[in-house]
Parts: C-alpha cells; sequence; structure tokens
C-alpha cells in the first residue's frame, strides 16, 4: 500500500475571501455553497479562517463586521508534502474537521485546503482499513439530544453550549429525525429571531431531516466511512431496534438511540 500524502487528498483552488470582505457575504457563501469553512486571504497569503459556528453569530442582515473581524487563526496549517495519517492525527489533535493547506510555512501562499472528508475517502479509495471497528467501538455514547418540539432558538443555543453541530431529534423516547448547524443556517430563523425579537416560535420537527441516517453496533467502521461519503453528512446516530424504511435501508422511522458516530470517530478509526 502506497503512502498518501496531503497533495494526493487534498481540494485544490478553495474558494476563499479577502480580509474587506462583508462578513454577511461570507455568511452567504457558506450556507450557499454548503462549504464548512472558509480561508481568508491577503494577495494568496492565507491570513486566518471562518467556520459555520462562526458566522452563526452574525446577527445584523446588513453588517460593517468584515471577514478580518471574525476570522479566527487556523489551529492547523498542513503541506503538501505532509503524510496524509500525520495530517489526520494534526485535525483529530486540534478538534478540526479542516485545516488550509500552504505552498509553504514560509511563503503562506493558500494553495488547497484539507478535511476529514478528504481523508477518509481517500483512505477508502487506496484500500486502508480502520484499525477499529465496529462503530462500537469508535461511537459516542448517551449524545446530547433535542426534542421535535423544541424551538430552534433553544437548539441554536444548545449547539453553541455543547460544541456539537447536529443533534438526534427525540420523540417519545425514539429518536426520528436529526438537525444540523447546516439547517438551521439555511433555514435562517434563529438569525431572525434574534434581530427582530419575534416571539413566534417554530419547532425542531418542521425543519429537522427525517428520516434519519442510523447505524446499528455491529456495522464496521468503513461501512459508515462509506455512509458519510454517500449521504454528505457528519455523524450517524447509533440505534437498535430500529425501523427502516424499506426503500433505504440505511434509514430509519425509529429507532432507540445508543450513541452517535461522527467524521472525526471514523477518521480516529484509522489512525488508532
Amino acid at each position: 500500500m502506497n503512502n498518501l500524502f496531503v497533495r494526493d487528498v487534498m481540494t485544490l483552488n478553495p474558494v476563499s475571501v479577502s480580509l474587506e470582505t462583508a462578513a454577511t457575504r461570507v455568511r452567504s457563501i457558506l450556507r450557499d455553497e454548503d462549504f464548512r469553512c472558509v480561508p481568508v486571504v491577503e494577495g494568496e497569503k492565507l491570513r486566518g479562517l471562518i467556520t459555520r459556528g462562526d458566522v452563526l453569530n452574525i446577527t445584523a442582515t446588513k453588517s460593517n463586521l468584515e471577514a478580518r473581524g471574525i476570522m479566527e487563526k487556523p489551529k492547523v496549517i498542513l503541506t503538501p508534502e505532509m503524510d496524509a495519517m500525520r495530517a489526520a492525527s494534526e485535525l483529530l489533535k486540534a478538534g478540526e474537521i479542516q485545516a488550509p493547506v500552504v505552498e509553504s510555512t514560509d511563503s503562506m501562499k493558500l494553495v488547497g485546503i484539507l478535511s476529514v472528508i478528504d481523508l477518509i475517502s481517500g483512505f477508502l479509495e487506496n484500500g486502508y482499513e480502520p484499525v477499529r471497528s465496529p462503530v462500537s467501538e469508535i461511537m459516542s455514547p448517551d449524545p446530547v439530544t433535542c426534542e421535535h418540539s423544541d424551538q430552534l432558538s433553544a437548539v441554536w443555543d444548545l449547539m453553541d453550549e455543547s460544541g456539537f453541530s447536529g443533534l438526534p431529534v427525540m420523540k417519545n423516547g425514539k429518536m426520528i429525525g436529526i438537525i444540523t448547524r447546516k439547517d438551521l443556517l439555511r433555514y435562517g430563523h434563529a438569525r431572525i429571531h434574534r434581530e427582530s425579537g419575534e416571539v413566534k416560535s417554530v419547532a425542531v420537527e418542521k425543519i429537522m431531516k427525517t428520516p434519519p441516517v442510523a447505524i446499528t453496533p455491529d456495522t464496521p467502521s468503513e461501512k459508515a466511512a462509506s455512509l458519510l461519503l454517500e449521504k454528505d453528512i457528519g455523524r450517524i446516530p447509533v440505534v437498535e431496534n430500529p425501523v427502516f424504511v424499506k426503500s433505504d435501508p440505511s434509514m430509519v422511522k425509529e429507532a432507540d438511540l445508543l450513541g452517535i458516530v461522527s467524521r472525526e470517530d471514523v477518521l480516529e478509526a484509522y489512525i488508532k
């Protein structure tokens, strides 16, 4: 098996914004293009990074904030020649799902971006096998959840407090859906609620994804990796007693929730 390097799996020519780009424009890019983060550059040089979490806190439709005012210093900066396994370890250690790739740490010229999904895809395509399997060995038990009747503004706050960008949705003790930060960004309710102070409520069940993708504890980690890529999702609930959708056995109408497996959990299965 040939060694993989960052250059083999990174995304080339990533969309970036300048220091002067309006923060509301950055929010639109992340929402409309379905990106999880966007690099901030000055010319060709990397200056910072803006994530979905950063833009969720922008409340004004028209704001004087610029990208420079909300960007963060990247916790991880990679180069094309770095070994992919080492890059995976650095992402996991920093708790990041993506990192910018620069030509060199001297030039800081932005040449790509590498995500957890890029790495998982590369490992799958090149025949790497997870070290830890099945998913019962890598899942996080007792995940943070919300109720189908919870208000979107409360879920927004729960995501902020917990640090999780996706929550299983429960009804009568059963998992029936999932709601993500992406859903909130697309719907825009939390932003509107904060700006206007309106008391009109919208429940999670109005915008949650249902039926959700789910797996059982004995599912191989490699299968979980494939589902993350196939369904373009960031996490998969681990369940028992599932009522599967006949047309798609990877989805469930309802189930007993045991845990959750994230992109990071799956990536970690390949290196530990």
